[in-house]
């Protein structure tokens, strides 16, 4: 949209108008303009005087919500080899277009490789990168490594991640001895022991990626006995765990999880989502603490896609809308240590996201190739990080090109 004439007085640069506002952080669900000057949200109120902004975005029948979290993801873009457990997808590339303005690499760098992932990724990326930190040295670079219990060194994981703890935010265990015997050189709890020994030291919070063997390493025990209240288990709707029963009931281990703290995240992935434990639990009141799509390369195009196809699903299944947002931004901030993120709070900085809820049948899959029909669909039509406009598709912040300033219209100087 064009330029407001008063521009040089105006006291904010970016006004978006007359969306619904859902901040969960703040309690708000209704009409509300938000006001942007520079990276900061200035304003959240009625009827913001269109005059008062350098730019005004008409966003009637959208949702402003603050920027997404989503707290699992690989996006540490190394070259990959036949050892690496994943191919990471670009954050910058993949993530705006769902509205995430935040993003948490789930353990993809260890403590040896993390400076490399914050040179070359971190540093170089407009979408806010955060991460835990893989116990195993190489992280999930090399895979062998996640097997090696000697490359599981507490003291060292916990120094990194104090050193860098404007960065990371836990210590993350994952893929630990699957299926092969158990033998003296990989006992059943290693790696996750290791973690949390990792987390104690640096007083961070673990997140497990983790597949049950039971006699010796059954489920219960882990959220039971080896999590701290504040740990997250990941993937919590994959195949391998006894979620539900066979009347669709919760089983009694979980919900006693939860009242000791452990917190459940979603973690879509390529093999971790499977309808037919979430719509049960669903239904029975179990609902993931936050969303997440585990998203890399694996499953970007199918069957996690992206955090919005994500969020949907949770939204198809019952969630409310505000809930779903709420499990989007302030859990995971909140799970993360970061509550200052996932806010439209006056002074937070101004990531945003504006979406609009369709309605019609849409065709939603899981991880067992097996599908839902749902009714409900969250399109990303605006995001917003640190006050810039980084995504805009259909240039709902443009001018229709009829309309576009002068500098539109001027031929460039033709060199040779």
């Amino acid at each position: 949209m064009p330029a407001n004439p008063l521009s040089e007085s105006s006291p904010f640069t970016l006004l978006l108008k007359g969306g619904r506002v859902i901040d969960p952080a703040n309690g708000r669900d209704e009409p509300f303009d938000v006001a942007i000057a520079e990276k900061k949200i200035a304003a959240v109120d009625a009827n913001i005087p269109a005059e008062t902004a350098v730019q005004v975005v008409d966003v009637s029948g959208l949702i402003v919500t603050p920027g997404i979290i989503d707290m699992h993801t690989h996006v540490y873009t190394f070259a990959p080899t036949p050892t690496s457990y994943v191919e990471s997808v670009h954050a910058d590339a993949h993530l705006f277009a769902s509205g995430v303005t935040t993003t948490v690499d789930a353990g993809t760098a260890g403590w040896r490789n993390f400076p490399d992932f914050k040179a070359n990724c971190i540093d170089r990326s407009k979408v806010r990168i955060l991460a835990y930190l893989n116990i195993a040295g190489d992280g999930m670079v090399n895979k062998d490594g996640e097997q090696i219990v000697s490359e599981m060194q507490p003291k060292i994981a916990a120094a990194v991640t104090e050193a860098y703890s404007d960065l990371i935010v836990g210590i993350k265990t994952a893929h630990y001895w699957t299926r092969l015997p158990w033998d003296d050189a990989h006992p059943p709890w290693a790696s996750v022991e290791r973690a949390v020994q990792a987390g104690e030291l640096c007083q961070m919070p673990v997140m497990v990626d983790f597949w049950p063997r039971p006699p010796e390493r059954p489920y219960p025990d882990l959220i039971l006995k080896k999590l701290r209240p504040g740990d997250i288990h990941t993937h919590v709707f994959a195949q391998q765990f006894p979620i539900v029963d066979g009347q669709g009931k919760v089983y009694d281990h979980m919900w006693q999880a939860r009242r000791r703290g452990i917190i459940f995240d979603l973690g879509h992935g390529a093999g971790s989502f499977w309808f037919r434990n979430a719509v049960p639990a669903f239904k029975d009141g179990f609902v993931p603490d936050s969303i997440s799509t585990d998203l890399h390369m694996g499953n970007i195009n199918g069957p996690a896609l992206s955090m919005l196809t994500t969020m949907s699903k949770c939204l198809c299944m019952g969630m409310p809308l505000p809930e779903v947002i709420y499990r989007s931004t302030v859990t995971p901030a909140r799970e993360i240590g970061r509550p200052e993120l996932g806010t439209l709070t006056v002074g937070a900085e101004a990531d945003v996201a504006v979406l609009k809820q369709l309605t019609g049948e849409f065709g939603y899959t899981d991880c067992g190739k097996a599908k839902l029909i749902g009714h409900e669909k969250l399109e990303c039509k605006l995001t917003i990080r640190a006050g810039q406009i980084v995504y805009d598709p259909e240039g709902l912040s443009m001018p229709f090109w009829e309309q576009a300033p002068a500098a539109y219209w001027r031929m460039p100087e033709l060199q040779g």
